[in-house]
């Protein structure tokens, strides 16, 4: 046995840059590089090494340690989670900025490995700068906040602990079932501290992510229950995706005429004009799946979490004789909802059911529900996608709209543009010009559900939704992501106003390494989804739109606060537009698309006009005691709705 003396540093960096992957017999790299933001804790041990020999690894800057390492979790998750980002952050702040996104890693089962900076394992300069001091426990520091949003966390004391720290940081970003953020901490003194390390350790590594088939007994199950149905309906989650299982998913859909409803994860797994595609499920579910779910006998859920925004908090789900089929890389996962389980690998498992089902010439009861269904919703959509505001005429067109609010907000910007009008707007001028070539992103606020429920793709991972976390400020810096993971396709970020507002350094980013993304920034003066969230629930709009404070009130009441976004990001450098009509609208859009820098199109959108319901009910902590009759009210109908709700 041979040894190379390293500092840890180094000796990390070289480990990273043997690591590889084997799927479905194809061989890649697995870490393709490192984002950083240099600081005291890692400039001059990690930084040392990254400049003398960085290897393979790009090496690229972040603007901000949250956006980088999201930028990180949405490269891993276009990859569809067979190539990675590391991130790596001084101590202190900069550590505590990436553990957001270590958060959104985990809650959506997606790898990304996250070195932060940390304080010195000697303890003799104690307390260095940025150091929170914890005088019950001196071993605690910044970095012992990523145990509650990691998969697998650990921090470096001796050199020596790297290697058995980085085979199991390893075995967790490589899973297949149970994969997510893994924090390895690096004290600053031991960055640079030298050791023999033995020369196996770098031998190249090939980590294979299987196919993983479920056993004879779970298929036997599943197949006495799904022939005992007569309407099942199938929920693609985002395990389709990542097993790359949407044929084999269309397939048994068309094999035994099972409708499939999409969760946000899962949308593009299967294209949107396959005529089994219900669409989008649950909360920010469409007409179409939500009336098939409610009387589906059966739900076959397929690489799904069932989170509540799924499941319409449990209550979706309305037949008195359902029952669950889950089919799951996680036992975890796949004991949700109590169902008879499948575990395994989505591609695999599909296959193996198909092939039992059709032995028994299994056939649902499905006659005319399925068309039905999804010609209702085509109305719907062709609604949507038209409304037009005459200037002088703002009657309301979408339930929870009020009149006041886009009077106000067509006053302060002479804009009368409907949200769900925008929306298809882009989706149309997309898909004629780059034929599904494209990805579009979004993460939070109002713009989720427009999209889960109105957005068609016509192409495989066109779509890409971080709904897991939901964590505003991932538009951009996941933009950025899935730019460097797909560098031919053209990318566009659909966020509002309040989401841009928490972060968008990494615009600046992609600027700076040359990777062109296109903001579509919808600004409806403040936080709408929330405000739609309080006021269907009987409270009055309060803190959640951008305001100026009316003083006598000492409330954030006033006027509409104005902001230019355009202007905002024409400093960086992007190419700007704002767009008030359609005209203008399809206008920025052609010449965005000819751009060879970021661009960003400030569209000023009518508040209240996003899309809204479809019979599915979210659960929130509705106030019990209230002095005001619509707050009671609101009570009300949750604790009906919870009556009916599976506890479970």
């Amino acid at each position: 046995m041979g040894t190379i003396r390293l500092t840890t540093a180094q000796a990390l960096v070289k480990f990273l840059n043997n690591q590889y992957i084997r799927f479905d017999g194809k061989e890649s790299r697995f870490v393709e590089g490192i984002f950083t933001i240099f600081g005291h804790g890692n400039v001059v041990g990690l930084g040392q090494a990254l400049q003398q020999d960085p290897g393979e690894l790009k090496v690229r800057q972040g603007k901000n340690e949250q956006g980088m390492a999201q930028a990180a979790v949405a490269f891993a998750k276009q990859n569809r989670r067979k190539k990675i980002y590391a991130c790596t952050s001084s101590i202190g702040p900069g550590a505590a900025n990436m553990v957001t996104a270590a958060g959104t890693a985990t809650a959506n089962n997606i790898p990304v490995l996250l070195l932060p900076g940390d304080t010195f394992a000697t303890r003799q300069p104690d307390p260095v700068l940025q150091q929170v001091e914890h005088t019950n426990n001196a071993s605690m520091t910044t970095n012992d906040a990523y145990k509650a949003v990691c998969k697998y966390w650990d921090r470096i004391s001796r050199p020596e602990q790297l290697m058995n720290a980085m085979i199991n940081a390893m075995r967790v970003l490589t899973s297949l079932d149970d994969t997510g953020a893994v924090c390895i901490a690096l004290p600053q003194d031991v960055q640079g501290e030298a050791y023999d390390f033995p020369d196996y350790f770098f031998k190249k590594r090939v980590h294979v992510i299987p196919r993983r088939k479920a056993t004879d007994e779970e298929i036997e199950d599943a197949v006495k229950l799904i022939t005992s149905k007569k309407k099942p309906l199938l929920i693609c989650g985002g395990g389709v995706k990542y097993s790359e299982a949407g044929e084999e998913l269309k397939e048994f859909a068309k094999e035994f005429n099972i409708p499939i409803g999409e969760t946000q994860a899962g949308k593009s797994s299967v294209e949107s004009n396959f005529e089994l595609n219900l669409g989008g499920v649950g909360v920010t579910g469409n007409l179409a799946a939500n009336l098939i779910a409610e009387s589906a006998d059966l739900v076959i859920g397929v690489g799904t979490r069932f989170t509540d925004f799924t499941s319409g908090s449990k209550e979706l789900f309305r037949n008195k004789d359902v029952d669950f089929v889950t089919v799951n890389a996680s036992v975890f996962q796949a004991y949700k909802m109590d169902a008879t389980k499948v575990v395994g690998d989505a591609k695999a498992c599909l296959i193996q059911l198909k092939e039992a089902l059709k032995k028994l010439k299994y056939k649902s009861s499905y006659k005319n529900e399925i068309i039905e269904a999804k010609n209702k919703w085509e109305n719907e959509v062709k609604r949507l996608y038209s409304i037009e505001y005459p200037k002088t005429d703002f009657k309301p067109e979408i339930a929870g709209q009020n009149e006041d609010f886009l009077k106000e907000f067509y006053k302060l910007y002479g804009s009368a543009l409907p949200q769900t009008t925008v929306v298809g707007e882009i989706n149309k001028f997309v898909e004629k010009e780059f034929n599904g070539n494209y990805v579009v992103i979004g993460s939070a606020g109002s713009l989720p559900g427009d999209l889960q429920r109105l957005w068609r793709s016509s192409k495989k991972y066109s779509y890409h939704m971080e709904y897991g976390y939901s964590c505003m400020g991932y538009e951009i810096s996941g933009s950025l992501g899935v730019k460097l993971a797909e560098p031919d396709k053209e990318v566009y970020a659909m966020v509002g106003d309040g989401s841009y507002l928490m972060l968008h350094s990494e615009l600046i980013t992609s600027i700076q390494e040359r990777k062109k993304i296109n903001v579509l920034l919808f600004d409806n003066c403040g936080f709408g989804c929330i405000n739609n969230l309080q006021m269907s629930n009987g409270i009055e709009s309060f803190g959640t739109e951008f305001r100026f404070r009316n003083e006598d009130q000492n409330r954030l009441n006033g006027e509409y606060v104005p902001i230019d976004f355009a202007k905002c990001a024409e400093g960086y450098g992007a190419k700007t537009y704002t767009v008030k009509t359609i005209d203008e609208l399809k206008n920025a859009l052609k010449d965005a698309k000819n751009q060879k820098v970021s661009t960003l199109i400030d569209i000023k959108v009518l508040p209240k006009t996003m899309t809204d319901g479809y019979d599915a009910w979210w659960h929130v902590g509705v106030a019990e005691v209230s002095n005001r009759k619509s707050i009671q009210d609101a009570y009300a109908e949750r604790q009906k709705r919870l009556s009916s709700a599976r506890k479970y």
